[in-house]
Parts: structure tokens; C-alpha cells; sequence
């Protein structure tokens, strides 16, 4: 069995679900799928630029949009608690107001909210920032990969995988280093894991980030 299959897709429906719940007529699929990425990119500068948070361990992590007939449901997943300040209520209405009038909708409305991570290293899109952080600052590559390591077994995990590709430490040769900690079933459907690709770019080029959680029993 090969293993170039995203261990994401491969479990939709067991322990995986879509990102966007929604039906639509399959000649406005394309513009609904369009529609969302402009959404969840919308999202992502709003909070960069007004809410001043850069980075993914303190900003968003996954946004979830379910489509209904006269709203919009979207969940922010966050590790940030920056987004949870008092006046930050305010900054989010108006964030709705901003989607209303942007996305061009009259008889749909905006439902947003918050969810926090309460163990944001759980997270393989954070661990993949952190990793990348450290390499442009030409930390070691195997001392961000075991740190980010360390990190994941403080969050109490079953296992993680991480695999860095391309021109690693400026080599004219690419190559893939990799680490396992723990036991990571790529196979098994029902076995809950959590996977991200991440690319980061340095003075040598552009390298390749991909980090495989197992986080729960099969």
C-alpha cells in the first residue's frame, strides 16, 4: 500500500471531518470552495492586521465554515488568548459587520466564535511554525525537531512524526531527515491523527514541513 495519500482525507468520516459543511449545486461548487478560501483569508488578515497577532501559536490554527440557508457559521480555533481580552468582543462584531459588507450578503448573517486550544502543541500547524521559526533563525534542524518533540509529549500524545525535506543546513544536495517519537499508525483508519504540510522559506531555499500526531487510541 503506497502512503501518498493525505492522512487527513484518508480518514474523512471516521475520525476526520470537513473543514466546510455545506450542499450546493454542483455548477456552484467551484464558486462555494473559492468563496471560502477568500472567507478564511479574510479572516487571517483581519486578525494579523487589526488584532496585531502574527504568528500561528498565538493566532488561528483551523477555521470551520457551515453554510446554512440565512447564516454563516464560522469557528475560529485559536491558541492565542490575546482573542480573548475584554474589548475583543467589539472586534469581532465589527469583523462580522466587515464579512457582511465584503462577501456581499443581505439575507445571510455572519455567526462567528471563538474556540480555544487548551493544549496548543497537540497542534501539528503550530508545531510546524515553531520548527520553522527556529530554522530561519539557523537553529539546528535536529534541536527543532527534538524540541518540538519535547513539546508535543508535555501535551500528553501518543506519537508524532516530523520530517524536514529540501536544502536543509544550506546543502547543495536536497535531502528528508526525520524523527518518530511513539507509535504514529499511518494505516489504521480509526486511529485519530493529526497531520499538516508546511512550507518554510530560507536563505538556502524553500523547505518542506510535515508533521504527523497520533492522539488518540485506535
Amino acid at each position: 500500500m503506497g502512503q501518498k495519500i493525505n492522512p487527513l482525507g484518508f480518514r474523512l468520516g471516521t475520525t476526520q471531518s470537513h473543514y466546510s459543511l455545506w450542499f450546493a449545486h454542483p455548477k456552484k461548487y467551484s464558486e462555494n470552495l473559492q468563496e471560502d478560501a477568500k472567507i478564511r483569508d479574510y479572516i487571517k488578515n483581519y486578525i494579523q492586521k487589526k488584532m496585531k497577532i502574527y504568528s500561528v501559536v498565538e493566532g488561528i490554527t483551523r477555521i470551520e465554515i457551515q453554510k446554512q440557508i440565512d447564516v454563516i457559521k464560522i469557528k475560529i480555533y485559536t491558541a492565542s488568548p490575546k482573542l480573548f481580552k475584554e474589548k475583543r468582543p467589539r472586534e469581532i462584531e465589527e469583523l462580522q459587520r466587515n464579512l457582511q459588507k465584503e462577501f456581499f450578503y443581505v439575507n445571510r448573517k455572519f455567526n462567528l466564535a471563538i474556540i480555544r486550544l487548551a493544549k496548543p502543541y497537540r497542534n501539528p500547524t503550530i508545531l510546524a511554525e515553531f520548527i520553522a521559526d527556529q530554522l530561519k533563525n539557523r537553529v539546528s534542524f535536529r534541536k527543532a525537531m527534538k524540541k518540538a518533540i519535547e513539546l508535543t509529549e508535555q501535551a500528553n500524545t501518543k506519537g508524532i512524526r516530523v520530517q524536514i525535506a529540501g536544502r536543509i543546513d544550506g546543502k547543495e544536495i536536497a535531502r528528508v531527515e526525520w524523527i518518530r517519537e511513539g507509535r504514529v499508525p499511518l494505516q489504521t483508519i480509526e486511529a485519530k491523527i493529526d497531520y499538516c504540510s508546511y512550507p518554510v522559506r530560507t536563505i538556502s531555499g524553500i523547505l518542506g514541513i510535515k508533521i504527523w500526531i497520533f492522539i488518540d487510541g485506535e
